[in-house]
């Protein structure tokens, strides 16, 4: 498959913290507002659909450096809206910037995510 036009785009996607989300579960805290852990897991699932349009059959990105400054408390039941954005790419490496705010607009966090495209079966051959 021939991507050399494929660009990666800009993604949003919301969720809705739940306890299951919280620094509480999650065993990196101990208060019930949403953790950073799966605030990240959240982002970099944004920068994985961005990176669809790249990523060819038998192939996929791994994300290889995360800057994260998670700057306010989400509470069960708000609303968190996180966004990716293509900020830098060279061949396989893409550095994405990252953020996610609730619904009036109070940032909860930003930073950057870099991936790189691998090839699948190539990736995991190195690891076995």
């Amino acid at each position: 498959m021939d991507n050399s036009a494929a660009q990666a785009t800009s993604v949003e996607a919301t969720f809705t913290v739940t306890e299951d989300d919280t620094a509480a579960a999650l065993g990196s805290g101990s208060l019930p507002v949403l953790a950073t852990p799966r605030l990240l897991a959240w982002l970099e699932a944004a920068t994985c659909t961005s990176l669809e349009p790249l990523i060819g059959v038998g192939r996929t990105s791994v994300g290889t450096r995360v800057d994260l400054q998670h700057s306010a408390a989400s509470p069960v039941g708000a609303t968190v809206i996180v966004t990716a954005d293509p900020a830098y790419a060279d061949g396989r490496l893409n550095r994405l910037r990252v953020s996610a705010r609730h619904t009036d607009g109070k940032v909860v966090a930003t930073g950057e995510i870099t991936r790189v495209i691998v090839d699948t079966d190539r990736f995991l051959g190195r690891i076995q």
